[in-house]
């Protein structure tokens, strides 16, 4: 045996499915071991999009999403997907080949230390010097991944350790070693989450701000019963992990959005922050984002997030899940009339906030934006179908117009706000939700970025939907740059007309113009029916949120 097979062999124990990949120096040796172990290779035109998918099924999983590069630019190129999986808590293995150690420091090609750039952005990063070491330094990756916030990880194993004999099968390389998938599971002591409880009764306007930790603890039904104990509004920070599976009273949609948000944090008494950051979305939990005086309660199942960004009046080290089942048992089992004088004060100001949008639109309403776009998909994602949504003023659109949940299998670009991802997201999802109907929502800039990789979902039989929001523009840049400079004078921000179902066509998809609203649902019916990765293209006129009052 040699190294690469023992790379094969840990990442199936691990429960490794399948590998993303651009192949190149140092990396061959590794996809064709694992595919001699039944492990599925999924090869992409762009280390992007090819680290986008491992990060993207992280992201809907819970489970480490590996993508396996070449050395150099190669790996500099998949750093993309690295760094969204930073921002958003996502297990993320990055294998990255290298030419042989014994040349390292000494010009041979591609000679680069990878290991250092990626501890960045990584929470474990390490060369793997000898083969006999592989199996331990992939379980040490696994672990830390999915331990504590979850994250990316990095390991860059040369081609003569690839290629080195070893008979060391540990018992890292063993079935069920069961490092691979995020388990949090950690309850919070009785003594704070009695305290947190107390401050809970006292409050008189408690918000919960639920971040992605609740989503990778498996916290949906323990928040909505939480949220329904208490009558205590939720929101979820813009583009964090949703954990709204159904419509919910309670909910409020996303705060820290460039759209706006209902003024809920600003009137709260006391913040819930649960599986959260402090950053810019929650205006830092500083005045006037918040009120002087406002008191906070921190869980999370990541001791290093408990004070990061302020002093919490309770921090809670546990996973919010657990955090939620415990504070219910404590909590009374009907709501308090404070607390529901409150609800209902909050859903006035949401309703307040949306009525502009939640006015009727009629698919024949000329010009048709992002708005008619969302509405007509809105049959299509109600159910179990995996929604990704990869665009600026699109995404707005989707937060602001379908507000009514925000389940985990919506796919947004994550707390880095990124563009670009939806194809690997796409791919991803139908891998992760193989009998599941996938639709990508797009903007056109997000679309260009990795375009020729439709030739890779159609090669690789990854059929998903994909509508494109073609508005010749980036369209949230426009947005801005009006308000700053006023109208007409957009810098950069503005281009041609592109035929994304032509380009569908020629990559061995299926393409599709769609220039009468009316005629998009029946277009994404027979895109869903096609089997095969649809594209369909949708000229609208350029209008987010903060623009259009329909």
């Amino acid at each position: 045996m040699i190294g690469a097979n023992l790379i094969a062999r840990a990442l199936k124990a691990h429960g490794v499915d399948f590998v993303s990949t651009l192949v190149g120096n140092g990396i061959d040796p590794v996809l064709y071991a694992c595919r001699q172990v039944g492990m599925r290779i999924i090869d992409t035109h762009n280390e992007q999009t090819a680290s986008y998918m491992a990060e993207s099924y992280a992201r809907l999983t819970g489970k480490v999403g590996v993508c396996a590069v070449s050395s150099s630019v190669g790996f500099t190129n998949a750093l993309s997907g690295v760094v969204n999986a930073h921002f958003d808590g996502a297990p993320l293995l990055l294998i990255s080949g290298a030419s042989d150690h014994h040349y390292a420091d000494r010009g041979s090609f591609q000679d680069f230390d990878q290991v250092n750039a990626a501890l960045h952005f990584c929470k474990y990063a390490r060369l793997v010097d000898r083969a006999e070491k592989i199996g331990f330094y992939i379980h040490e990756a696994m672990a830390s991944a999915t331990s504590g916030r979850p994250g990316p990880v990095h390991l860059t194993v040369p081609l003569d350790v690839l290629a080195a004999d070893t008979d060391d099968v540990a018992a890292y390389c063993q079935e069920g070693c069961g490092a691979g998938a995020v388990h949090m599971i950690c309850v919070g002591s009785p003594e704070v989450v009695t305290a947190a409880a107390n401050l809970i009764t006292q409050a008189e306007r408690p918000l919960l701000i639920a971040g992605s930790g609740v989503f990778y603890a498996h916290g949906e039904e323990a928040l909505a019963r939480f949220a329904t104990q208490t009558n205590i509004p939720v929101m979820v920070p813009i583009w964090d992990r949703g954990s709204i599976a159904a419509p919910l009273p309670q909910f409020m949609g996303v705060v820290g959005a460039a759209s706006g948000s209902p003024c809920l944090l600003d009137r709260a008494d006391l913040i819930i922050l649960a599986g959260a950051h402090v950053d810019y979305r929650v205006g830092y939990l500083e005045p006037p984002a918040v009120q002087a005086g406002a008191r906070t309660i921190r869980i999370s199942a990541n001791a290093d997030e408990l004070r990061q960004g302020i002093e919490p009046a309770v921090a809670v080290h546990g996973d919010p899940r657990s955090v939620f089942q415990q504070l219910c048992a404590l909590l009374p089992e009907s709501p308090a009339a404070t607390h529901t004088r409150w609800l209902e004060e909050a859903q006035r100001r949401d309703q307040e906030f949306r009525y502009r949008w939640r006015m009727p639109v009629s698919p024949s309403d000329r010009p048709a934006t992002g708005r008619h776009l969302v509405e007509a998909l809105r049959p299509f994602v109600q159910g179990d179908a995996v929604f990704v949504v990869d665009g600026g003023n699109i995404g707005q659109w989707v937060h602001m117009a379908l507000s009514d949940r925000y389940p985990g299998h919506w796919l947004t670009c994550g707390a880095s706000g990124v563009v670009g991802f939806g194809l690997g997201g796409a791919m991803a999802a139908r891998l992760a939700y193989p009998e599941r109907p996938v639709i990508l929502l797009s903007g056109d800039g997000s679309m260009g970025f990795t375009t020729a990789d439709l030739e890779s979902a159609a090669r690789h039989r990854l059929p998903f939907v994909a509508v494109v929001a073609n508005d010749q523009a980036w369209g949230i840049v426009v947005s801005g740059q009006k308000r700053k400079f006023g109208d007409g004078n957009e810098v950069a921000c503005r281009f041609g007309p592109i035929r994304f179902d032509l380009i569908a066509d020629a990559c061995g998809a299926v393409g599709m113009q769609v220039d009468d609203m009316q005629e998009l649902g029946r277009a994404v019916e027979k895109s869903l029916a096609a089997g095969r990765p649809c594209v369909i293209n949708v000229p609208i006129a350029h209008a987010g949120p903060a623009d259009d009052s329909r």
